[in-house]
């Protein structure tokens, strides 16, 4: 919400929000002059012409509620960037089952450093623009597309990169095959250039025989644009060679680790130089880039153990951050697993188990519902128990999941790892909910 409120109110509209929780981001809306409600009441949507909500707002929410009763319009936070993706001329619109918050900050940091006065909206924070979001006077908008519930089809993109599609959001999507038609669906609003990854048969199926211009980006050298002499060193640097059309345009340096942030890389490259980015200016923004928040973000170091948090959440992006972790050479790694809702961790039960074999240990909190009941009877035995070693502490499945349960869990792990984790080690908290209070808990205990 936080980027909508931004550029809505360099137009000059007043805005007034709620919110259950202090957070860092209200206070920066509160320095924008903008009313902030904690709590979330009928009173709070008085005199309102316009009413806003996040997909994240229950049903029975009184504020939510009252909105509908008040004959107010109601839109949905998707519809509200919807409008505003119509806006600008070139709209870059970041989509793809993982990915989507990284490429979208790569881009907005090479546009930022190259000076373009963009406007950007993205689903995580990025140091350089002081948070998630920007509004700039040019008409380039960098913006970040779900496809939770379809929400990207009321997007209106000029330029569309589309950088993986896997099973997920099954509850909604139902299939693989349901997933790739509203892909190409997006594919086919997209007004000026598809971005896709070249490599991703998923991606090349769902937009195969669309009339539209079509760059491809991958890791194979019969793409538009790919990486080679990929090198890792020292950790989180890997530098490579960026190939356009089979000839180097230059070398490439990361602060951010894996294969995967290669290909973000190239994605996020391929999209700058559509725009007319030189490639000086792609390599020192992609070079002073050093991650979006939660994304292989360094939390920290104490008593000679490193702390990552990851906001993988889907076992593909799970992989790609258990991959990278492994790979830096630490004594152990401690993979710290948040489950996020019932429905994903239903259906892709097995593949969360598999790759969740890939750290030296595994340790699982309770699963956090967010939007959902547990209509599903899943619970976080069920993953354990398929994980060898796994470590995880049993809950009365009959109780009510609520913060003070959950806390009491947290707890429970952080004593476990300060116990046990020793100097040389890697402990990475994983997960889109809050697993990242985990590891500064243990960073807290152990300072």
């Amino acid at each position: 919400m936080y980027p909508l409120a931004q550029i809505l109110h360099s137009q000059g509209y007043y805005l007034t929000g709620s919110d259950n929780n202090e957070t860092e981001t209200l206070d920066a809306v509160r320095k924008m002059g903008i009313p902030v409600y904690i709590g979330q009441r009928a009173e709070n949507i008085e005199n309102a012409d316009l009413i806003v909500h996040t997909a994240a707002i229950m049903e029975d929410n009184p504020e939510l509620m009252a909105a509908r009763q008040s004959g107010i319009p109601v839109l949905e936070r998707a519809d509200l960037l919807g409008i505003i993706t119509s806006w600008y001329d070139n709209a870059v619109c970041v989509t793809g089952t993982h990915g989507k918050t990284t490429v979208t900050s790569m881009i907005t940091q090479i546009l930022f450093t190259a000076g373009v006065d963009l406007s950007a909206y993205i689903g995580g924070k990025l140091p350089c623009i002081g948070g998630s979001g920007l509004a700039g006077k040019s008409d380039v908008l960098v913006c970040e597309s779900c496809e939770f519930e379809d929400h990207f089809l009321k997007l209106s993109p000029d330029i569309s990169v589309i950088l993986n599609i896997d099973a997920d959001h099954l509850d909604y999507f139902g299939t693989l095959d349901n997933i790739k038609k509203s892909f190409r669906k997006f594919a086919e609003t997209t007004s000026k250039v598809l971005i896709i990854n070249g490599s991703d048969a998923n991606t090349v199926d769902a937009v195969s025989g669309i009339s539209k211009e079509i760059i491809t980006y991958g890791k194979d050298d019969y793409c538009d644009y790919f990486p080679e002499n990929i090198r890792h060193e020292n950790g989180l640097l890997t530098t490579f060679d960026l190939m356009k059309k089979g000839v180097k345009l230059g070398t490439i340096t990361l602060h951010v680790a894996g294969l995967h942030n290669v290909l973000n890389a190239v994605a996020a490259a391929a999209a700058a130089d559509f725009l007319g980015i030189d490639f000086n200016s792609i390599q020192k923004g992609l070079e002073e880039f050093r991650g979006a928040k939660r994304r292989f973000e360094k939390l920290g170091y104490e008593n000679g153990i490193t702390f990552v948090d990851d906001y993988a959440h889907h076992p593909t992006e799970l992989e790609a951050a258990l991959n990278a972790a492994m790979e830096m050479g630490f004594r152990k790694v401690w993979a710290v697993f948040q489950p996020f809702t019932f429905s994903r961790t239903k259906l892709l039960l097995d593949d969360f188990a598999r790759v969740l074999q890939i750290p030296d240990q595994a340790v699982l909190t309770d699963i956090m519902g967010s939007r959902e009941k547990n209509t599903y009877g899943i619970f976080t035995r069920h993953l354990a128990e398929k994980i060898p070693g796994c470590i995880w502490f049993p809950q009365d499945e009959s109780m009510e999941w609520t913060d003070e349960r959950k806390y009491d869990n947290f707890q429970q792990i952080c004593d476990y790892i300060c116990k046990n984790a020793e100097e040389g080690d890697l402990v990475i908290t994983l997960g889109c909910g809050d697993a990242y209070k985990i590891a500064k808990m243990i960073m807290n205990k152990l300072n």
